[in-house]
């Protein structure tokens, strides 16, 4: 029997979420579903504040990357904070727009593992 002490990838790979694939054209998929499981996990529920935080390192994040789009994942970026900045934020449109974020930024690990962060804070609220 062997022991897995972990991920271990050769060659390309490719990272989505909590995801590894690795081989070439691998791809990895990581669906998360809206469920006690997922809710009673390690992660604690986050506060509007520590995830307008978030969205702050986003936003840092998407400045010094190469992304093509960064100027318009930024703004979206800016424009979710602000709604959860609001005195009532509407969790749908800040859902809405994590979502986006996220479809947007595979090939990016460092910030696909953020916005995957902020999105699944965001199913806490």
């Amino acid at each position: 029997m062997r022991k897995n002490n972990g991920i271990i990838a050769a060659g390309g790979s490719n990272v989505t979420g909590n995801a590894v694939a690795s081989a070439e054209n691998a791809k990895a998929e990581v669906t998360i579903r809206d469920s006690a499981l997922n809710h009673s996990g390690g992660d604690p529920q986050r506060t509007p504040e520590e995830i307008g935080d978030l969205f702050t390192r986003l936003i840092d994040e998407l400045g010094r990357s190469e992304h093509p789009d960064r100027t318009d994942l930024i703004e979206a970026a800016q424009d979710a904070r602000d709604e959860l900045g609001s005195e009532t934020p509407r969790v749908g449109k800040l859902k809405l727009l994590s979502r986006a974020i996220v479809d947007a930024v595979p090939g990016f690990t460092a910030l696909t593992s953020l916005a995957v962060t902020i999105e699944e804070a965001i199913r806490r609220l």
